[in-house]
């Protein structure tokens, strides 16, 4: 049953994420990649990582990937233009990608793995210790250095990515805290006396 649920959650992933890239709507693009991080947190489920999978679940799918939904279904984009765009770019897109897997085939055509590498690779599990409290002691005793720093790269990224699209539009009325503070109430009302059949 655990091979059936393993080959189960792994062909999920692969055709999701596949869909995810070949899909022309960006709604049923953002859909498969919901199924993707959902058959994910099953392989982690799988592996006894039940927080890593309930975190995949709660952060990803439920706070990423609707954000992602939503602002594509809020946005009003032109994808006749984007497409036409994606179909000028295309040639140097295609070189691009051969040029990656020409480099993935040499990286694994090469590949040679370490006497060492199956004994290594599997994590020793603590029957006294949850998994909770293990990545925690892994992430915050460890490897802390690598998380904060990791954190502060995505924290300039973030910051860089605001930058880079903040401008100023002049066609839209923004608020004036100033003016609205320094008002006359004596000037902030005007009276009139329309005439019957007028307007003001």
């Amino acid at each position: 049953m655990m091979v059936f649920a393993f080959y189960l959650f792994a062909i999920s992933v692969l055709t999701a994420g596949f869909m995810v890239v070949i899909s022309r709507n960006p709604v049923h693009s953002v859909l498969w990649l919901i199924l993707s991080f959902v058959s994910a947190s099953g392989l982690f489920i799988l592996q006894g990582a039940e927080f890593v999978a309930l975190l995949l679940v709660i952060v990803y799918v439920g706070a990423v990937a609707v954000l992602f939904l939503f602002v594509v279904m809020m946005l009003d984009v032109d994808f006749a233009a984007l497409k036409g765009e994606m179909a000028r770019y295309l040639p140097l897109g295609l070189m691009i990608a051969l040029v990656m897997m020409a480099q993935l085939g040499i990286v694994f055509g090469m590949w040679e793995s370490a006497p060492t590498a199956e004994s290594a690779r599997v994590a020793p599990i603590l029957a006294d210790v949850h998994n909770t409290q293990a990545l925690g002691d892994v992430l915050y005793d460890r490897y802390l250095l690598p998380f904060q720093l990791s954190g502060l790269i995505l924290l300039v990224a973030m910051i860089g990515a605001i930058l880079l699209t903040l401008r100023h539009r002049r066609d839209i009325k923004r608020q004036d805290v100033l003016q609205q503070m320094w008002r006359d109430p004596a000037k902030a009302m005007r009276m009139t006396d329309p005439k019957p059949g007028q307007g003001l």
